[in-house]
């Protein structure tokens, strides 16, 4: 999936689900009837680009189910199968305080207390307790958890990270 400043990759397409055009969505999100608070996606695939209307979605059994205006037959929903859907993130609700969408954390430095630069936030790792920042650098990968005890600062502005986490952890 491909990120640019303005869109988000929030999950994909994958598969189709009877033969009035609905189609099945692995949402990369927390909770994946989130994407159903938008109404207008945007569709990536090798280079194309398309713009849906939701019509109706459901969650049923976990999964996400939707169906977009104008795509109303089985042939037509298939052909949308793979494609990576995109948010604008200028459409996020404000996160909380001392919360942070994945979105925004991927691409800033980490630094450690010492004011060395471990790397950049590549991606994040759900492990059930507590995410896991996934950083890349000059020392290798870091995977330093994303709890208070270990990040003594986030520095939206600066796009940094600064976390109590030496080298040979």
């Amino acid at each position: 999936m491909t990120d640019t400043p303005q869109q988000v990759a929030m999950g994909y397409i994958k598969g189709v689900f009877g033969i009035k055009g609905w189609l099945k969505i692995a949402a990369n999100t927390e909770y994946a009837d989130s994407l159903l608070d938008y109404s207008e996606w945007q569709l990536a695939k090798n280079g194309s680009r398309l713009n849906v209307i939701l019509e109706e979605g459901k969650l049923v059994s976990g999964e996400l189910q939707v169906k977009f205006r104008g795509i109303d037959d089985r042939d037509a929903a298939f052909a949308l199968r793979g494609y990576t859907i995109e948010i604008p993130r200028s459409e996020f609700a404000p996160a909380e305080e001392d919360e942070y969408y994945w979105a925004d954390l991927v691409g800033m430095n980490v630094t450690n207390s010492d004011g060395l630069l471990l790397g950049t936030v590549k991606n994040l790792m759900e492990t059930g307790a507590h995410d896991v920042l996934v950083i890349e650098g000059k020392y290798g990968q870091k995977l330093i958890p994303f709890v208070s005890q270990y990040i003594l600062e986030v520095d939206t502005g600066n796009r940094t990270i600064t976390a109590d986490w030496g080298l040979d952890y």
